[in-house]
């Protein structure tokens, strides 16, 4: 058992910040509150689904606030696993060397490489079908929702190359679990429709935006967070945390509702560093200046890499 093996070994140091972490974190949910989980840089194309889409399917997390990289990369992988690449010698890679993996169509993620014909283009006649219909439908939906509406329909299960059970993104959409994405435009999908957009095959207003991810998270945490508020598990940093953090200062600031609950629980797992301002790596208690945490909210920063860290916390916890 992981968790046995944690709880005896993770003794001191960022491993014993671990097992406050996750304990933390088991408290919290099993207490009725809810918890929100964001991610940041490329941890679907890490393979996070393996164990998030488990957290997910036993109800350990509540709603997601991710990138649109994030978004697209775990439905990529389920889509196009077999034709990744592994590049453990990355670090020695030359100008000429990275030229000639454009050149064959891959596109590097440290050390992975994702296939550009098999995972975006894949996807892309699939993804513009459906914006198409739902433009010529009048329909307006979130970047979540349409990836939600293509899962579900069955036209990708014919490319499936992982377990399926592996994908965070389908059993998100199957929950039809609550997800922001931030800065979608930021992504590979995002970028596609907007050249679409460009020639004159889409609108933009057939794709909400940011300001109303906002006000539906606005809506979500009015309704949701009780007298206590909800959990705030973030993983690295960026616009993935910043954006949802950012929803109870907001209510309580600037909509005067004086009642809204601060973020009642918070942990960071981040490698980065709080030189030149960086909110990345700013500690917890900062965030207690702008209006998001409380003096008692329970607070965590795990200083180490999100990939090892993040799936031995959610072992821990599905093992509860």
């Amino acid at each position: 058992m992981i968790r046995e093996f944690i709880e005896q070994n993770y003794l001191h140091f960022n491993a014993a910040s671990l097992v406050d972490a996750a304990k933390g974190y088991e408290t919290h949910i099993n207490s009725g509150k809810k918890m929100l989980i964001s991610l940041a840089g490329a941890m679907s194309t890490a393979e996070l689904g393996i164990s998030l889409a488990e957290m997910i399917r036993h109800d350990k997390v509540h709603i997601i606030s991710c990138t649109g990289a994030n978004l697209e990369e775990d439905i990529m992988n389920l889509v196009a696993h077999n034709s990744y690449e592994r590049v453990p010698e990355y670090r020695d890679l030359t100008p000429q060397q990275e030229w000639a993996l454009l050149e064959r169509g891959l596109n590097r993620v440290t050390d992975t490489c994702i296939p550009e014909e098999e995972a975006f283009r894949r996807l892309q006649q699939h993804i513009f079908d459906i914006w198409k219909k739902a433009e010529d439908a009048g329909r307006r939906m979130f970047p979540h929702e349409f990836m939600y509406e293509m899962l579900l329909s069955g036209v990708l299960e014919q490319y499936y190359e992982i377990d399926p059970k592996n994908s965070w993104m389908l059993a998100a959409a199957e929950k039809n679990l609550p997800i922001v994405v931030p800065g979608w435009e930021d992504s590979t999908m995002g970028n596609i429709f907007a050249s679409y957009c460009l020639k004159g095959e889409l609108n933009p207003r057939t794709m909400k935006s940011g300001i109303e991810y906002m006000m539906w998270l606005a809506d979500f945490y009015t309704d949701e967070a009780g007298e206590d508020g909800i959990g705030f598990f973030q993983i690295g940093g960026g616009i993935a945390g910043d954006f949802p953090i950012c929803v109870v200062p907001m209510l309580y600031q600037d909509m005067e509702r004086t009642d809204t609950p601060f973020w009642s629980y918070f942990c960071q797992i981040s490698d980065s560093t709080t030189s030149y301002g960086s909110y990345s790596g700013a500690v917890p208690n900062e965030k207690i200046t702008w209006g998001k945490l409380d003096i008692t909210t329970p607070k965590y920063i795990i200083e180490s890499d999100a990939t090892i860290v993040a799936p031995l916390i959610f072992r821990y916890i599905l093992e509860g």
